[in-house]
């Protein structure tokens, strides 16, 4: 699947002007949300962004994430459509190690979307996420070959694209049910916001045991 087809150069030109995180890392935590979660709207959107503490969102930025969200959970709520989940990576024309290093990044972005979805994990989505958080941990210099080169990455991401696919079965509940937002009006301050007040003394980290690794249900 080439650059075109797969959306990476229409995540590209809407996130151009916005560089908190990369395209990958916000598809994945997209994604991680939408495992568990109904497709919110642009205002709810931009407000887990602004809790998360990112920078606001350009709106074109905006519009297509919240499309493509409604395209995911309708995507994987389907179990014959789920196994045509893609993750965001760029195309074989590119080097291996940007792929590499966008699929970890992906891998970090779905841990920490399903993390604020506050869901339990069973025994096996525990150990799927534990392997996934390799993924998210594998260091690279730029002049450092992937060990096991094509077949290992083909492998790794195969992995990865399979999680969402597994994690998709559960219920859905609202985006704004979840404790990262839950009970805040939508023009309410976010935790930056509050502590550059000196309202709150630090910020709560985004993810907090998101993985209830140690009481899987």
């Amino acid at each position: 699947m080439n650059d075109n087809i797969s959306g990476w150069n229409t995540w590209l030109t809407a996130f151009d002007d916005w560089t908190d995180v990369s395209i990958s890392e916000v598809h994945g935590l997209m994604t991680g949300l939408m495992t568990a979660c109904d497709a919110p709207d642009e205002k709810v959107w931009a407000k887990v962004f602004e809790e998360l503490s990112f920078a606001a969102l350009p709106e074109p930025a905006l519009t297509l994430l919240t499309e493509e969200a409604e395209d995911i959970v309708f995507q994987l709520k389907d179990k014959d459509d789920a196994y045509s989940y893609t993750p965001l990576v760029p195309d074989d024309e590119h080097d291996l190690y940007e792929r590499v290093m966008a699929l970890k990044q992906w891998a970090n972005g779905f841990m920490t979307g399903f993390g604020i979805t506050d869901c339990r994990l069973s025994s096996e989505e525990n150990e799927m996420l534990s392997d996934l958080a390799k993924i998210g941990g594998i260091r690279l210099e730029d002049d450092e070959d992937f060990e096991g080169g094509e077949e290992s990455y083909l492998h790794i991401y195969e992995f990865a694209r399979m999680v969402p696919v597994s994690f998709a079965t559960r219920q859905r509940k609202p985006v704004k049910d979840i404790a990262l937002i839950s009970g805040l009006a939508i023009n309410a301050k976010t935790t930056k916001e509050l502590q550059a007040e000196g309202k709150v003394s630090k910020p709560m980290p985004p993810v907090v045991d998101i993985m209830n690794q140690h009481n899987p249900s």
